[in-house]
């Protein structure tokens, strides 16, 4: 089959000031592209994005996507781009994940960005889906495996992804979407099990966790960055992707490797938090069609991104 080919000169990235969306811009950054990041007005972690020449932070909220082209002019920018990468999503943890009307807003603020996407010329749409779409599965997860998200968050996801790929193809425009598993690295959230352990080992204290006997898949930020930039330039349209490692390995053995590079004197709490009634237990993407289509190959040992999320971590602890 035939290898797709996109020249990406300019890419708009919604939701920029995460962990996977720091990394996306450097990445694009690191290609030679032109980055537009969309940010919430007055938000407090725009400081994180990379500084330079080529990145543009324009702010818009999600809820107004329709008008970033009007926001990218006033700003003085083409109102232009080769890409369309679309991170951003409210109520993503927590009880938020059941706050129906609050997911079915993001999905229609996915379709605005597809139609705001499609109206600045893009060739490619990249949505960002989640391993929530499949729910709760036994096996290794791959594109066609079923569906069947047990929350709301899952539900609005699956939806959005399906959705969006109608309304580009109508559009005329590629689509691509990543059903991302576990991801850690610098700029996470404070909530993730990763960030919270992470504060608490370096105060000095011992983690509550559940017995950690679940078979998870994590993938280092740059990496899944990697793979989204190539999906942009290589991924089928049309396409769903599991993006992880491809690997699964107990969860607990992150969680030493966590603490060995804190402090190997330091307890876990392992087994202090019962598991949940809707607790995945294996988690694992299978990257056979992602790599094959794109090039894609995980680069970062766990071992050594957790050191240099340990290290940023520590950064932030000296600023706040």
């Amino acid at each position: 089959m035939e290898k797709i080919e996109r020249q990406i000169q300019t890419a708009i990235v919604t939701g920029p000031t995460g962990a996977v969306g720091t990394a996306l811009c450097s990445r694009l950054l690191q290609a030679g592209c032109t980055v537009v990041a969309v940010c919430r007005p007055g938000s407090p972690r725009a400081v994180a994005l990379p500084k330079d020449a080529n990145l543009y932070v324009v702010a818009c909220d999600a809820a107004n996507l329709a008008d970033l082209p009007q926001c990218m002019a006033a700003a003085g920018l083409p109102v232009q781009a080769d890409a369309f990468f679309h991170l951003a999503w409210a109520h993503t943890i927590g009880a938020g994940r059941n706050d129906m009307p609050a997911q079915i807003e993001n999905i229609r603020y996915t379709i605005d960005a597809v139609r705001t996407a499609a109206a600045m010329g893009c060739r490619v749409f990249i949505g960002t889906g989640s391993q929530a779409e499949y729910g709760r599965v036994d096996g290794v997860l791959r594109a066609d495996t079923p569906t069947n998200p047990e929350n709301g968050y899952g539900m609005a996801k699956l939806c959005a992804g399906q959705m969006s790929r109608t309304e580009a193809a109508a559009l005329g425009m590629d689509h691509v979407w990543a059903r991302i598993l576990s991801v850690y690295g610098p700029h996470d959230g404070p909530n993730t099990m990763i960030s919270a352990t992470i504060q608490k080992l370096l105060a000095g204290q011992c983690p509550d966790l559940t017995a950690g006997e679940q078979k998870w898949d994590y993938l280092y930020s740059a990496d899944a960055a990697d793979a989204l930039y190539r999906m942009a330039c290589h991924g089928r349209s049309g396409a769903v992707y599991p993006v992880g490692s491809g690997t699964a390995r107990p969860l607990r053995e992150y969680i030493e490797t966590l603490r060995d590079a804190i402090d190997l004197a330091l307890p876990l709490g392992l087994g202090k938090i019962p598991y949940g009634p809707q607790q995945v237990m294996f988690l694992q993407a299978d990257i056979t069609q992602l790599a094959a289509d794109t090039g894609f190959t995980p680069r970062t040992a766990f071992a050594d991104g957790i050191r240099a999320t340990i290290a940023w971590a520590k950064t932030q602890k000296q600023t706040n």
